[in-house]
């Protein structure tokens, strides 16, 4: 019973800590989102020079997509244009970070983290570019499917659509993730013993080689990471090696991995992952003979022994309750809006409808990602994706191979026609 406690109490201090840091991160985010420039990224992107690849990652860093968005937004920036180095910077600094993930890190691991995530996220994308460029066949790009822009609705009030998307939309791509990584790390810290790390393994190079093998087939968005991370240096993790799960973590995963191979090539595959691996482990071992150590271990410290407060409770006590409510709110919409899909009859002999099974959608930039693909197709005059469901309804006339087609171009995985 003690532990059970224990677990609730670090569950609730973790969420708390974390929350204002979140709403604001999210705010800013749906910002970006609304405000920033349809074509601004593809604009910049064309080049197979250096500089397509400093703005791709420039313009990733800040971007609220983890990697389960950013592969295919990323693969479609591919086949419009953009050249395989922009391509594999983009995808490389996007998912480490994000504005919501570096107020979020501030939050748990204080400044010198904030600020070392999207510098690290930098150039490690850069070298991932450069390498892409330099290796690849000539060609940059593919040709295929314009992934176009939706046409934006004119008479919607921006402000409006900016708090929809930050504290509805995003807020629900991530919050599964943000949970779990939340669940992880109360389990952590209420059962794994103090100074583990120290303890039981000396070597910081051992435990960043561990980290990173555990790191790279698992899930984690940007923000769901730090929790993990700051109570992993509570338990006497040194800052490269958690810099390293800050990195791989978000980066990669079996899913990211396979779409990479297949909607590209090997040899980006190869590119993207020792971009990433040697990265991690260059600027780990840096951070960990090269920098302070109480620059990081200082403010964990603080939190370990609850003596540091960045924030009043009450404002930290009112953030989390509204955090709270925004999610729950958001899973209840979520199933509501699930069951009227689920309800749509399939009437073939009235119209000219079909439901297919899409693997691989995990958010709302997956659902956009799917529909803008299908529905650029020739006879098709409506397409609803259901992440949740793993269903795509489309109406119009369109043949199974062109769905199947339009769907793997995409990096997603095409299921079949569902009856019923």
């Amino acid at each position: 019973m003690g532990y059970i406690i224990q677990y609730i109490n670090e569950f609730y201090s973790l969420t708390l800590e974390m929350a204002p840091w979140l709403l604001l991160g999210f705010f800013f985010a749906g910002i970006l989102h609304v405000y920033m420039p349809g074509g601004s990224i593809r604009k910049y992107m064309g080049g197979k020079n250096l500089k397509s690849v400093v703005y791709a990652a420039l313009l990733g860093i800040p971007l609220p997509l983890c990697s389960c968005g950013v592969i295919p937004t990323g693969i479609s920036f591919y086949k419009e244009g953009a050249s395989k180095g922009a391509t594999v910077s983009f995808l490389i600094s996007t998912p480490q970070t994000g504005v919501d993930s570096i107020l979020a890190t501030y939050s748990l691991l204080g400044l010198p983290f904030a600020l070392l995530r999207p510098v690290v996220a930098f150039f490690s994308g850069i070298l991932g570019g450069i390498i892409s460029n330099k290796t690849s066949n000539g060609d940059s790009s593919q040709s295929g499917i314009s992934y176009a822009e939706m046409p934006e609705d004119a008479s919607e009030n921006k402000a409006l659509k900016m708090l929809r998307y930050a504290f509805n939309e995003f807020l629900m791509d991530i919050a599964k993730w943000l949970i779990i990584g939340l669940a992880i790390a109360a389990s952590i810290s209420a059962f794994l013993p103090d100074r583990f790390f120290t303890l039981y393994l000396e070597n910081e190079m051992l435990s960043m080689l561990l980290v990173l093998v555990a790191s790279i087939p698992l899930y984690v968005c940007a923000t769901g990471s730090i929790p993990i991370a700051a109570v992993l240096m509570m338990k006497g993790l040194s800052p490269g090696a958690a810099l390293v799960f800050l990195m791989a973590g978000p980066a990669t995963n079996t899913a990211t991995i396979a779409v990479i191979g297949k909607a590209i090539d090997r040899k980006t595959l190869f590119v993207y992952m020792a971009s990433i691996i040697s990265s991690a482990l260059f600027f780990g071992f840096l951070t960990n003979n090269f920098l302070p150590r109480e620059w990081f271990t200082s403010f964990i410290s603080g939190h370990g022994d609850h003596q540091h407060e960045l924030l009043p409770f009450w404002l930290k006590l009112g953030s989390g309750i509204i955090l709270a409510i925004l999610i729950i709110y958001g899973y209840i919409n979520r199933y509501l809006n699930n069951r009227k899909t689920s309800n749509i009859p399939i009437m073939t002999s009235q119209i000219n409808q079909m439901k297919i099974g899409v693997g691989g959608m995990t958010c709302n930039h997956c659902k956009m990602n799917v529909e803008k693909s299908i529905s650029k197709l020739a006879g098709v005059e409506n397409v609803t994706a259901n992440p949740d469901t793993d269903e795509v309804i489309i109406q119009g006339k369109v043949s199974l191979d062109v769905l199947k087609s339009s769907v793997e171009d995409i990096g997603y995985e095409f299921k079949g026609e569902i009856s019923g």
